[in-house]
């Protein structure tokens, strides 16, 4: 079977005006992953990368890192995170207090998250959203679908948090929930194996991240 890595970008702008650019750690971090593939003799014959760009920002510090050329690099959009910012706007008055949390602190932020994500998928979020949880879902499961039905062994994928937990969840063909309580576990840089044909996709392993487990690295063990 042939083999994917599912990487999900290095830290992003958190807080920031713009949140889709990496911070320095994320480039750092993603590029220490380049190294460890390219350490570990690990090397990719078919790239898919969403079309963010903290996405491009981060295959192109892990393919620095790798300093290897790749044949081919693609772009699919069902690979691109959900718009957190648009569901926590459509709450509600009913839910003042669980809208002020998007403005808090990065742990007030993700309790609220996972709030918001569970009345997503439930479709009881009061105003209007720029995509349905059941959208959501089928454009993570046209960009797995399109990666199985493509060439390549080896495959290099890289991602936001939110569809590589909506991923796992389709693979392991768990409920929703499964996917709601997998994304903030999420860390930056890390990566998901699956092995894979046409026909069938199992998940190997999930949030990996050796690049990063060395004493001198817990400070680059990020969520955002």
């Amino acid at each position: 079977m042939a083999e994917l890595y599912l990487v999900r970008h290095g830290q992003a702008s958190f807080g920031a005006e713009n949140y889709d650019q990496l911070s320095a750690v994320g480039e750092r971090q993603a590029a220490w992953l380049g190294e460890y593939f390219a350490a570990h003799d690990i090397e990719f014959d078919r790239v898919v990368v969403g079309t963010m760009r903290r996405h491009t920002q981060t295959l192109d510090a892990i393919l620095g890192g790798l300093g290897r050329p790749v044949k081919q690099i693609e772009q699919h959009p069902g690979l691109n995170e959900y718009n957190f910012r648009a569901l926590f706007d459509a709450l509600g008055n009913s839910h003042h207090d669980l809208k002020a949390l998007a403005n808090g602190t990065m742990r007030d932020f993700y309790n609220g998250l996972k709030q918001v994500l569970k009345l997503w998928s439930e479709d009881k979020l009061d105003g209007p959203v720029p995509e349905t949880w059941g959208e959501f879902q089928r454009r993570v499961r046209s960009a797995r679908q399109a990666i199985q039905q493509g060439h390549g062994q080896k495959v290099l994928a890289v991602t936001s948090g939110g569809a590589m937990a909506v991923m796992a969840q389709q693979v392991l063909q768990a409920p929703a929930m499964a996917a709601i309580e997998l994304n903030p576990q999420i860390r930056n840089s890390s990566f998901c194996r699956f092995f894979f044909n046409a026909k069938a996709c199992h998940l190997a392993s999930f949030n990996s991240e050796p690049h990063l487990d060395r004493p001198e690295r817990p400070s680059f063990q990020t969520y955002a």
